[in-house]
């Protein structure tokens, strides 16, 4: 490690505990920052912090061109901040790598792909059946709640009421607590992973509901690495140009409760802010950007609108 490495490592704790102070919750800056400075160790850099080396760093990692716009303004923010304790730090380009406006699209599940993904999380790692059954368990449990993977993983014993069934969220996006109930089936998959975590790890510290295989809390980046595997032993990438996202159970989930009200013949306009609010936006067209079009759900608006029945004009 050099003199200028190790500079580099010290300020990026100080400037996580800084911003952290300041109110932010800088779970995945922190992340982005923490391999960063691995990078500059690994390399040996003698300083400056210079355009080039973070370019270095984001362009290797693997990622989408949104990803690697997001890393570099993580790692820019923290330039300026490092700028003020080693004067040679230039001002970085804020334009470099422009953002792309596309959105990627949603991948919505059907029952069966569902069912697929499932079945091979269970069985992903035969040696470490705890492995399988924590991420059984965490993808059924996004697929029948919503709930964001980070909100998944960081939740502690103390948040899952396995009496009422009720999940306390915290520290979510937006900096509210929420409380959100689950249906008996999903609580009944919960109590039987909390049975078998206990009995695999009983002298466990850490106060996390999800384990990982080491008995602390599972990362987000844990389990997202894991589920990449996961999706591939499930075939669901085989021809498509990209896999399955954790994030798009959240939409498969709110597509599913919309198609549901639609078939109820309830008033799905009045429920609206009811999906919202479990689903823990603000606005509503935060949960608008959910509602993606599948055929089973304009199929079942276009009854309703339009007084038709299904596979008839």
């Amino acid at each position: 490690m050099t003199a200028f490495t190790e500079h580099v490592t010290d300020r990026i704790t100080r400037y996580v505990m800084l911003r952290r102070a300041m109110g932010y919750v800088f779970a995945k800056q922190a992340t982005i920052l923490g391999e960063f400075g691995r990078f500059v160790e690994q390399r040996r850099e003698a300083g400056p912090l210079t355009q080039d080396v973070v370019l270095a760093y984001v362009l290797g990692c693997g990622v989408t061109p949104n990803e690697r716009q997001r890393r570099y303004r993580v790692v820019k923010n923290f330039a300026d901040y490092f700028a003020i304790f080693d004067r040679r730090t230039p001002s970085l380009d804020p334009h470099v790598l422009p953002r792309s406006r596309a959105i990627p699209p949603v991948r919505i599940l059907d029952d069966g792909e569902l069912r697929r993904l499932l079945d091979a999380a269970k069985t992903i790692s035969p040696r470490f059946p705890m492995r399988g059954q924590t991420l059984y368990t965490i993808i059924g449990l996004l697929a029948s709640t919503g709930l964001r993977s980070g909100e998944v993983v960081r939740l502690d014993r103390d948040d899952v009421d396995l009496t009422h069934g009720i999940l306390r969220i915290r520290r979510t996006k937006f900096r509210k607590d929420r409380l959100v109930p689950v249906h008996p089936t999903t609580l009944a998959v919960l109590r039987r992973y909390a049975t078998a975590r206990d009995r695999a790890y009983p002298k466990a510290t850490s106060p996390g509901f999800f384990l990982s295989l080491r008995g602390g809390r599972l990362s987000g980046p844990g389990f997202h690495g894991t589920f990449r595997a996961v999706r591939a032993k499930a075939r669901l990438d085989v021809g498509l140009p990209r896999g399955v996202r954790p994030h798009d159970l959240r939409h498969r989930f709110a597509v599913t409760r919309l198609v549901m009200w639609h078939r109820q013949r309830v008033d799905v306009q009045a429920r609206l802010p009811l999906l919202a609010t479990y689903l823990g936006h603000v606005r509503y067209s935060d949960t608008a950007y959910y509602v993606t079009g599948t055929p089973d759900l304009l199929g079942q608006a276009a009854t309703r609108a339009f007084g038709q029945k299904r596979g008839g004009l």
